[in-house]
């Protein structure tokens, strides 16, 4: 008998076995990097994810993504990475990374923050967002973190069952929260989220203040082998996009494929005239660029806009 087992017989209590860890366990060191054995409900009023959470440390939480619901959404899940879509976003993300982590100097200031935007909603932002973290995240030598920044619908924090969570605005607003009082550990390794946080009628100042061009510094160089992933709202339905554009190295611009129209995407594009790289993705089309795709079907298109603006589309 160990001497805390001998002490608890004194004070009357017997030693509790600790819990084992099993595959249902995501402490548990073993376990897949994405492991899609557990499954977690779905809200049935709007199917979205509902993340379960367990502790890690008595101050910190692990959300446990749900593979199914993602799957029944179409976004990428582990089983896919074989898939035409897996591969698409393997094209997509290279451009992205060799700008953030070049070999030697390539002039562009915080290239490892990215901008996922579009013109109008519905174009597909959220859903190039989240997928291109899940890619960037079987890397085996990156980080992700996933910034909800659409502080006004944040379909991220829905998407994957984030509520009540404090986020960015609460980061911006108030001077004692860290952000590491408020970023998410999920189950996958190499991936973190920062949630939009709470409603605030002042967001727009908020992501215009010198707060948040402290932030975007620090999640820039602290450390360097982070990708930093932004769900900005819609250019021409926010102001809120075009204002965090000025802030990263990066921005995406998505389009939905034979819906919207040159001239909104011009519009779109005339914003972004100070990002010095802006890259495409045509989204939702069944047309490739020199192959078939199949499966969900997405284009895309990757250039230089400050090399380009003079250029007709």
């Amino acid at each position: 008998m160990s001497i805390i087992e001998k002490a608890l017989e004194k004070m009357g209590g017997r030693a509790v076995p600790p819990a084992p860890i099993t595959s249902d366990n995501p402490v548990d060191a073993s376990r897949p990097r994405y492991d899609n054995t557990a499954s977690q409900p779905a809200d049935p009023k709007t199917g979205d994810a509902v993340a379960s959470v367990v502790a890690a440390k008595p101050e910190k939480k692990i959300y446990s993504i749900n593979w199914k619901v993602l799957q029944s959404k179409g976004m990428l899940v582990p089983e896919m990475a074989r898939s035409q879509m897996a591969e698409e976003y393997r094209l997509i993300k290279r451009p992205l990374l060799m700008n953030a982590f070049p070999d030697g100097s390539n002039g562009i200031e915080r290239a490892n923050l990215i901008l996922v935007t579009s013109s109008v909603p519905g174009e597909g932002k959220t859903f190039t967002a989240v997928n291109l973290a899940l890619s960037i995240a079987m890397e085996r030598d990156r980080t992700v973190l996933l910034v909800d920044a659409d502080v006004a619908k944040p379909s991220i924090s829905r998407l994957l069952g984030i509520r009540e969570q404090a986020g960015l605005i609460d980061l911006l607003e108030r001077p004692d929260v860290k952000v590491s009082d408020v970023l998410l550990k999920t189950d996958i390794p190499n991936l973190s989220l920062l949630p939009a946080g709470r409603l605030h009628q002042h967001s727009t100042e908020l992501l215009a203040s010198q707060a948040m061009k402290k932030l975007a510094r620090e999640l820039s160089e602290r450390y360097p082998d982070r990708i930093v992933i932004f769900d900005s709202p819609p250019l021409l339905a926010a102001t809120q996009g075009s204002v965090l554009a000025n802030l990263v190295g990066q921005v995406v611009l998505v389009v939905e494929s034979d819906v919207t129209p040159q001239y909104i995407v011009k519009e779109s594009a005339s914003k972004l005239e100070a990002c010095k790289v802006v890259g495409c993705i045509l989204n939702k089309t069944k047309k490739g660029f020199g192959f078939t795709y199949y499966g969900y079907g997405y284009g895309y298109g990757y250039g230089y806009y400050g090399q380009q603006k003079n250029e007709e589309a």
